[in-house]
């Protein structure tokens, strides 16, 4: 593990290095970093001039953008000066340690199921859990976002530690253990942390809680373990506390801001009335920004109605046209799962591309087809493939790109281990086989 964590990091660092001090125009690195820059400079949450997507005007607080994340960037900021290069080297080492590390701690719980009272301990799959790790030390998207000034290196690794959590969590009550509080509370903290990187992964969060509460009442039904189950619900509770109290204090801001209730980002209602417009047709661009509606009444005063006023013109679009709605998510498919280079794309994107998916897809579907057949782990890790299915889902049914997939691949990732593994056996074997020496029958 230290050989593959020194890898990751020297990887991105490498990366970081070529990407330099700047940001590109017109992209959300620029936006992170000039927020950044404005946060530290102590204009607050704010842009020096009119920001997309349009109704952020200047010196005016938003709350379009990852507080979190931009708190991390400014921080930086106010220690070395706006210098995007030291962002990106610090989050190079942070994402090479902690994605290999959390990689590996999933695919430990994904595959031997410790600390659960009866070890579901396979031998057959110890060497899966460093193999994960590895591989998502070289995944190619992984170098690449970990070293820019985005929010989805940390954002993976924050998900990935919710659903090492959640799996834990979920063992323990399908195993009928007493529940300790720190099962609830870390699983809590994980998704409030991710939450405030990116608030795209509450609707999960909301079907996590509905199959964790299953689980909760369906344990020791037939005994009639009623105090039982409400313990299990309690730490479900927890967790759902300890989320809010993280994103508490910026609803509150987000209240004396505007003097209106937005839970955390504006981002969402603008999401979902750009990806549904007309302009898209039946064939969604995911690069293309449908402008501002200029018929709503009455008109948005601020960001917190902005985000309510798109969002229901957004379902709008779907209510009216729900057949160009089925066309244009259809459409998105192909946006989502996008595994080919691109002319629009840059060469060090199409790289990153080529050397990512597209190099590790086979080994992904292999490894879940094959995961079928291993015992008891559909049962065990039903939360990975309901996260797999809902977090593609989502996407494919509001914005899908190419960067909003790769929560899943770092889950796809356990897969591919174990298709390597697999298979790795199986040359193995084979070599050993045909290398072995012809028996000899002595006729005496």
């Amino acid at each position: 593990m230290l050989v593959i964590i020194l890898l990751a990091v020297l990887l991105r660092v490498g990366v970081a290095l070529f990407l330099g001090d700047s940001t590109p125009p017109a992209k959300d690195e620029t936006s992170y970093s000039v927020l950044a820059a404005r946060l530290a400079n102590g204009y607050g949450y704010s842009f020096p001039r009119a920001w997309y997507p349009g109704f952020t005007p200047a010196n005016t607080a938003t709350a379009h953008w990852s507080f979190l994340y931009t708190a991390l960037v400014a921080a930086v900021y106010a220690l070395v000066g706006v210098h995007p290069l030291a962002l990106r080297l610090i989050s190079a080492l942070l994402t090479g340690i902690l994605l290999p590390m959390m990689t590996y701690l999933l695919a430990r719980r994904a595959f031997l199921s410790p600390e659960t009272p009866e070890p579901e301990c396979d031998s057959r799959f110890t060497a899966i859990p460093p193999l994960a790790a590895f591989l998502a030390a070289i995944y190619a998207y992984f170098i690449l976002f970990g070293a820019m000034v985005q929010t989805e290196g940390l954002f993976i690794v924050a998900t990935l530690w919710s659903l090492e959590r959640g799996l834990a969590l979920s063992a323990r009550m399908r195993a009928g253990a007493s529940l300790r509080a720190r099962d609830g509370l870390w699983l809590g903290v994980s998704l409030g942390i991710a939450a405030l990187l990116r608030q795209s992964i509450l609707p999960w969060v909301v079907i996590l809680f509905l199959w964790l509460a299953w689980l909760a009442s369906r344990a020791d039904v037939g005994q009639k373990d009623w105090v039982g189950i409400l313990m299990r619900l309690k730490s479900l509770i927890v967790a759902g506390v300890m989320m809010l109290l993280l994103i508490l204090p910026f609803t509150l801001r987000n209240y004396a801001v505007y003097g209106d209730f937005l839970l955390l980002n504006s981002n969402a209602g603008y999401a979902m009335y750009s990806s549904q417009h007309p302009m898209h047709g039946i064939n969604f661009q995911a690069y293309d920004a449908a402008p501002l509606p200029t018929n709503l009444h009455p008109m948005p005063q601020n960001e917190a109605q902005w985000d309510r006023a798109l969002m229901k013109r957004g379902i709008q679009f779907v209510l009216d046209e729900p057949g160009r709605y089925a066309l244009l998510s259809l459409s998105r498919v192909a946006d989502y799962f996008e595994f080919w280079p691109k002319r629009d794309s840059s060469l060090l994107f199409n790289l990153g591309r080529l050397l990512s998916f597209t190099l590790f897809l086979p080994f992904m579907f292999y490894g879940v087809f094959i995961s079928f057949s291993v015992s008891g782990f559909l049962s065990r890790n039903a939360i990975l493939y309901l996260f797999i299915a809902f977090y593609a889902l989502l996407h494919i049914l509001t914005w899908a790109m190419p960067r909003y997939r790769l929560p899943v691949d770092a889950v796809l990732i356990l897969f591919a281990a174990l298709a390597v593994h697999q298979l790795g056996g199986s040359l193995t074997r084979h070599l050993s086989h045909t290398k072995s020496p012809p028996v000899s029958h002595d006729s005496t």
